[in-house]
């Protein structure tokens, strides 16, 4: 395993200081995965000067990295990621949703958003679903930052390959262990001990190296209270997404463990 720098970032489109992306950092050996610390940024901007911060490292980051390539076929959008993206960045949310909701208004009922191939083994939302969660916003708002931070992108486009960035997805660790259990909510009448408990038994599993990443996760027992107490998930998120990327860094280049044959304007969710 990797002792170089690990991350893991559970990204928000509009960051606050109430809702911020947060950033867990580590590093990996002999199969265990220890968090050194996590740190929270409160604006797009900063979220970018951190990425063009240099310094080694590799991360999986909470947020769609392409498009359905059935919806950028239907709408005639390039079929080349950078151009894509670029396209994707010049629209405004106002623009994503009108578009995104057309086309799924023209479609039948169970059919109306499209999904990438990683969307079903990843069990994930559409990258085009804008609302619960809006993740196409997530997208707007975190990949081109990406693209201009000149970050490596495993199957998707060459960059400076000291920070390598792949598609993490929290959800698919978590649903590991605890099936449909939530853990989570930004809504404190949601904030139950019900989801206090699914919190601590998801950081016992993870302690324990019970998912099939084969990873064990060492916290103190300060920044374990810290990860049961975030009662939003976010602390808890980053920590899944530091674990997909100290899995990924294990497998090492090219490929990260991304399989061989992606679709190159899709993306893959890794460990999926």
């Amino acid at each position: 395993m990797s002792q170089d720098l690990l991350i893991g970032c559970d990204f928000s489109s509009s960051p606050s200081r109430r809702k911020p992306i947060v950033m867990a950092s580590g590093s990996s050996s002999k199969g265990r995965v220890l968090l050194a610390g996590l740190e929270r940024i409160e604006t797009l901007d900063g979220f970018g000067q951190w990425l063009e911060v240099e310094r080694a490292w590799t991360g999986a980051f909470d947020f769609p990295f392409g498009l359905p390539r059935e919806l950028v076929a239907n709408l005639g959008w390039p079929d080349r990621w950078p151009e894509l993206i670029r396209k994707y960045a010049g629209l405004n949310r106002l623009e994503i949703r009108n578009t995104f909701a057309a086309f799924c208004d023209a479609r039948p009922t169970g059919q109306k958003f499209a999904h990438r191939a990683t969307d079903k083994p990843a069990g994930s939302s559409p990258s085009m679903k804008w609302v619960n969660p809006p993740v196409a916003y997530m997208l707007h708002a975190g990949m081109p930052r990406l693209l201009a931070a000149g970050v490596h992108l495993p199957g998707l486009h060459d960059g400076d390959t000291r920070r390598v960035a792949l598609e993490g997805y929290p959800g698919l660790l978590a649903r590991e262990v605890l099936g449909l259990r939530s853990y989570k909510s930004d809504d404190r009448a949601k904030q139950t001990p019900e989801r206090l408990i699914a919190r601590k038994d998801l950081v016992t599993a993870l302690e324990h190296g019970q998912t099939r990443l084969g990873l064990r996760l060492k916290v103190s027992h300060a920044q374990r209270d810290a990860l049961v107490d975030d009662a939003s998930g976010d602390s808890l998120d980053a920590v899944l997404c530091l674990l997909q990327a100290a899995w990924a860094a294990g497998k090492g280049a090219p490929r990260y463990g991304l399989p061989l044959e992606i679709d190159v304007l899709e993306g893959w969710i890794v460990t999926s």
